[in-house]
């Protein structure tokens, strides 16, 4: 006969003591703080970053709020420009309106009358296409600037390039009519000499006719 099957072992059994059942739960609770602690600055980090976009976001908007923007509406038959700003409470004073010196090479100064008239530049814009051979009848205009305006009470200036929008219509015996369309920001915040940065734009667009 075969010998019986040795029985398996069983391991002892105990209780946990007191000690150890207190290391436990220990444990358990340092994990539960950590993971509280940690889920804790999480929400904190995120809540950070929200106010931070929230904050960017109402400062972005003021600073739009305060650039001084224009537009130009047409008047009569499009030999004016009624300027106006974006914002109501900017109230413009005076102005000096820069074209390309090889149009016209002094700036047209206003006085509570802000817009920009086509008999300003018509005379030399029509040499300066014929110069060039430029027979289109229509293209945009560089043109600077400088406005001094009040805004919550305090006197401010801007500088900025606009680009004018316009048609030319022959007349007999005179040069070509300009009807001018409208009013577009070409750059605002212009430092520095702003008649030699409508200059350059200029020649960027119009090159100067070739020498002979």
């Amino acid at each position: 006969m075969s010998d019986p099957a040795p029985r398996k072992k069983r391991l002892p059994f105990r209780w946990l003591s007191l000690a150890e059942l207190v290391g436990i739960v220990a444990v358990v609770i340092a994990a539960l703080g950590y993971w509280d602690t940690h889920r804790e600055r999480t929400q904190t980090a995120q809540e950070r970053a929200a106010e931070a976009r929230e904050k960017k976001a109402e400062a972005q908007a003021g600073a739009l709020k305060l650039s001084f923007l224009m537009t130009g509406a047409p008047e009569g038959n499009g030999d004016r420009l009624r300027l106006t700003t974006v914002h109501s409470e900017q109230v413009i004073q005076t102005q000096a309106i820069s074209f390309p010196s090889e149009i016209r090479a002094d700036a047209v100064q206003t006085t509570g009358n802000p817009r920009i008239e086509a008999g300003w530049f018509e005379d030399g814009l029509a040499k300066a296409l014929h110069a060039r051979g430029d027979k289109r009848h229509q293209g945009r205009l560089p043109v600077g600037v400088a406005t001094s305006f009040i805004e919550d009470g305090q006197n401010k200036t801007d500088q900025a390039i606009y680009l004018i929008g316009y048609s030319t219509h022959p007349r007999v015996l005179r040069s070509d009519k300009v009807e001018m369309e409208g009013l577009s920001l070409v750059r605002r915040g212009v430092t520095g000499d702003l008649q030699a940065a409508v200059d350059a734009l200029w020649s960027r667009q119009n090159p100067p006719p070739a020498k002979p």
